[in-house]
Order: C-alpha cells, then structure tokens, then sequence
C-alpha cells in the first residue's frame, strides 16, 4: 500500500500473529497468509498459526509502519494516546483513550477449549486475584464471522435435548450420579419462567458435577463411551453430536470436555453467517476459519478441551445456564456491496464488503475509529483528493470522522471492517 500519512488520515498496522497449538498448519491457516502479506515474514510449515491480532490490546499489539520517522515502529495504542482525539468525542467519554474492540482472524485446526468470558465485574476480580492468568480488567463479549464453513459449541441445549442426553448417555449419568441425573428428568415443561427456574439449578448440578469429577472416574468413562459408540456404529449411522465426541476424544484423549461437549449446543456457520457470545456463556469454536471481533480483552475461564489453566470452579459459577440454539446473523446488506453483522454489544459491528472488479464503496464518516482488513484482491482507497493503493493483506486505522472510498481495480477486493457499533451513536 502506499504511504498513507496525508494529513494523519490513515495509519497502515502490522498484525501480531500468535501460535496457539490448536491452530491449522502453515500455508493451510489463513492467519499464515495473511501474516505473510501483512509483515512479509516467511510461512513456517509445520508451524501452528492460531490468530492474528489488529488492535491495541498488550498481549498483541499493532505497530504502525510506513510512516513518518517520528511514528514509525510506535504501537498503535501508545500513537491513539498521543492522538486522542482520533477516536472521536462519544468514544472518548464512554472508553477513554482506548480503542474499545479487537479485531482477529482466527484458523482453527483443532478444537479451543470450552470456555467463557467473564463480565465487567467478575473481569477486575480475577485480574485483581490472578492478573498473570487475567491479563485485563475488561470484559470479553465477542462475535465470530465464518470465512470458511465454520463450527462450533455455544450455550446449553434445551430441556428436552438434556433429557435425550442423560437417557442415551448411561457415562454421564454414572457421574454425575442419578439423583442429579432424576432431578432433569422430573422437571416438566410448563410455561417459559416456570420451567428455566427449575432447569437452571438442575442443569447446574449436572455441568457442576460432570466438570468436577476425577482425571480417573473421567478416563473411564470416556473409554467405555468410545467403545459403546464404536460398537454401536456397525448397527447404525452415528448422529453428528456423536460423530463429534469421537473426534474430540482422538483430539483430547480422556478429557473432561469430550464429555461436556454433549450438553452444549453443535452449530454449524456457512460462510458469511455470525454467531456472537455474550459475556458468561459457554462455547468452544471447533474448526474453520472466521474472522472474530471482540471488547478489547483476553480474558478467558477454561474448564476443558485444554492443555492450559483450568478454572472450573469459577466456570461453573459464572455461567447464566440460559438454554436454547444462539441467534445466527446473516447480516444486514447496506448497499449491493457491504454486509453489516451487528451485535447487541455496544463496543463493535463488523462490515464485509466484497466489490467485483471496477467497482466502488463508500465507508461514510462515522462518529468512532474504524480498523479495516483487504482480506483478498487490490485496489485503491480514497479520502478527499488523496488516493493510495490498498492489497490484500494490508490492515488500516482509520481515525473518526474520515470518509473512505474503495475501487477494486486488477480483480475483486474482499474487505473487512471493525468499528464501533452504530447503534451506540444513535443512541439504540
């Protein structure tokens, strides 16, 4: 892209790439392309590559580059502190001078662990308590746009979906024991309210229970469930919960999670479809590649499916226990080019626009800062007279208040864009 510092416009970020182990191989991640295209470091093949980070939070900075002298190699969140003013009038005295979301691309090779984010609340207590486990204070709601045909584990099945669990499932009843197990299978199904009071406290019980038992009572268990289900899948087709838990079992042989995994609910995204989770609610992103955004936290309570630090006993006492399938967002198209995903969270949207070649999209001046992604093709951007050139991979900071308008030129330009939401500015 060329240089980009007409008037203090626009900033051009490197992306901070980070190597969890359950990230898709070399060239296979898209992470590992972009990172390439990003930074021009080389793609490591046998190398995991996990995500990659467009933001201020510490664990992953971004670093401006192709700027001037004085700027150049400064992390972005050092630069928006000296440059409050970037990042608008309302966005300043709700956040302060941080930039509120983080934007990711995430290339998922293996199951991430079941897990959640805690809230406002819970966030300074654990980084107060455990701050080397609990890097910041913030809360954590986030959304995930499949890229790829993406799935995942979100939230607790319904009443009825528990009750054929723990009926089909002789393993998981044998842990959490019947009495817990009896206490699902008596509630009836009345009204709305009537019914989550008494399935909270139950459903509660039985996750508590099934998390806490021992690393031994848990490999037996899982034993003699693979062995069922092997057996019983030369007499009929497995279903896919099933077909799951065996893959999750080669993944994290006698883990806890391949158990629990049962009790969440299996969501498949199609490409271009958004599931978000709210703060306390238990999900684990099993495979695919998405683009995720974020409050800008790392804060995450594990209790499965990991090699990391567990916490069950705050897991477990953090969740809501709300069941029912998650909404799925298809977007709201804002012209024949640019999809918008809107969250029910105040700190971001993302926006895909796709422009075939030739063609042209205008981002409108917003109240907030914006941090755009060219995730495939080239092209040129545009802010007033100025034009400069823009090509996948590169990612950009775009301050308040700046209107920019895209062309593909040589082919098709996919980009993204991560920004405040709108519905805070309009006060909905």
């Amino acid at each position: 892209m060329a240089k980009t510092n007409v008037d203090q416009k626009l900033k051009r970020l490197r992306a901070w790439v980070q190597n969890y182990e359950w990230g898709r191989s070399g060239a296979e991640a898209e992470v590992a392309r972009l990172m390439a295209l990003n930074s021009g470091a080389e793609i490591e093949p046998d190398k995991p590559y996990a995500e990659l980070w467009m933001g201020t939070h510490e664990s992953g900075p971004s670093i401006l580059v192709d700027d001037d002298e004085q700027n150049v190699g400064l992390e972005l969140k050092e630069w928006i502190h000296k440059n409050p003013n970037v990042l608008g009038v309302q966005v300043l005295e709700k956040w302060g001078s941080h930039l509120p979301f983080l934007l990711k691309i995430l290339s998922v090779g293996k199951a991430l662990s079941i897990q959640a984010h805690p809230d406002k609340e819970l966030a300074k207590a654990l980084h107060k308590m455990k701050p080397n486990v609990y890097k910041d204070d913030n809360h954590k709601p986030e959304m995930a746009l499949a890229i790829t045909p993406f799935a995942a584990l979100s939230g607790f099945i319904s009443l009825q979906e528990l009750k054929q669990v723990l009926e089909d499932t002789p393993e998981i009843v044998e842990l959490v024991g019947i009495a817990s197990a009896k206490q699902v299978m008596d509630i009836e199904e009345l009204d709305g309210a009537a019914t989550a009071d008494r399935v909270k406290p139950a459903l509660r019980s039985v996750f508590t229970q099934l998390m806490s038992v021992s690393k031994e009572m848990t490999t037996k268990a899982i034993s003699k469930l693979k062995t069922r289900l092997v057996l019983e899948s030369e007499l009929r087709s497995l279903r896919e919960k099933e077909e799951l838990v065996l893959e999750l079992e080669k993944q994290y042989p006698g883990d806890i999670g391949v158990l629990s995994a049962l009790l969440l609910n299996y969501v498949k995204l199609k490409a271009g479809e958004a599931l978000y989770v709210a703060a306390n609610e238990p999900h684990a992103y099993l495979s695919g590649d998405c683009i995720e955004c974020m409050a800008t936290s790392d804060n995450v309570v594990r209790a499965g499916l990991t090699p990391k630090h567990r916490d069950v006993q705050t897991l477990c006492s953090m969740l809501t226990y709300n069941q029912g399938y998650p909404e799925i967002l298809s977007g709201l198209p804002l012209s024949p080019y640019i999809t918008r995903y809107l969250p029910p969270f105040d700190e971001f949207e993302v926006d895909c626009c796709v422009l075939p070649k030739g063609s042209s999209a205008v981002f409108p001046a917003v109240p907030g800062p914006s941090i755009f992604l060219a995730f495939a093709g080239e092209g040129t951007l545009k802010i007033g007279s100025w034009e400069g050139l823009v090509t996948e991979g590169d990612v950009i900071f775009e301050p308040a208040n700046t209107e920019i308008n895209f062309t593909a030129t040589a082919r098709e330009l996919q980009i993204y864009r991560a920004g405040i939401n709108s519905r805070f500015f309009h006060g909905l």
